[in-house]
């Protein structure tokens, strides 16, 4: 099944941009846009906003139709988890009756990232969008630390707390910082001789499974994850872990 971008009217191939140049806003600055557009490969170039940012700086945003599509069955995807993602009652009971004992799960934003809304989506205990965290699972010790936690901090404590499990959130990703940030924290793991003993996690609204496993993580979670998602996949891989 071929599909395309639509606007209006289905397949019309019309797509909205927002951009901005460094150029000052007006009659040069918006022809600067539609052309920019064009060179996309885009026809019918429709410039409908612009305003000033700064000082020789402006923003646009246009309007362009394509004739390209995808073929939508052929797309793969990786996701970290299967179609069965445990309620928090199952969960609860498989790790219950199967494990035996309490999971310990650590989790922190580390690096400069001062952004809490992810790792407390997953761990805090009311949880996001009727989705509860970590925190309320009766099965599951859960230590949120907050933000700007020192990849190497986060790995004391997880020693310390004998943890099963570290999930690592990332929000700014700025010049790539977040993937200089998780690759020093597995390289740091990997020094000590720590690298096998946690499942590692990595999450973010930019971070997918593909590319925290390519990071050296095992699994990850962007967008649209909540806790849920998260205890069924440490659940599983403690399972496997027990052969």
């Amino acid at each position: 099944m071929i599909i395309r971008p639509y606007g209006d009217t289905l397949d019309d191939g019309a797509v909205q941009f927002s951009f901005t140049l460094p150029v000052p806003e007006g009659p040069r600055g918006r022809e600067a846009a539609r052309l920019f557009v064009e060179k996309l490969g885009f026809r019918h170039v429709d410039v409908v906003h612009s305003s000033a940012l700064a000082n020789g700086f402006s923003m646009y945003v246009a309007y362009g139709k394509t004739e390209l599509g995808i073929d939508y069955d052929t797309i793969q995807i990786e996701d970290a988890v299967g179609e069965k993602v445990y309620t928090m009652a199952e969960a609860c009971e498989v790790i219950q009756t199967r494990i035996g004992r309490k999971l310990v799960v650590v989790g922190a934003c580390t690096g400069f990232d001062a952004h809490t809304v992810g790792i407390d989506a997953i761990m805090n205990m009311k949880g996001y969008n009727h989705h509860y965290g970590l925190e309320r699972y009766g099965q599951i010790e859960a230590h949120n630390l907050g933000a700007q936690v020192p990849n190497e901090k986060l790995i004391d404590y997880a020693v310390k707390v004998n943890a099963d499990a570290i999930l690592v959130s990332q929000i700014v990703t700025q010049k790539d910082v977040h993937l200089q940030n998780l690759t020093e924290f597995i390289e740091l793991l990997q020094a000590r001789g720590l690298r096998e003993r946690f499942i590692l996690i990595a999450g973010g609204t930019r971070i997918g499974n593909k590319l925290a496993v390519e990071l050296g993580f095992d699994g990850g979670f962007g967008k649209g994850s909540y806790a849920d998602h998260v205890a069924t996949f440490i659940i599983d891989r403690m399972l496997e872990k027990r052969g």
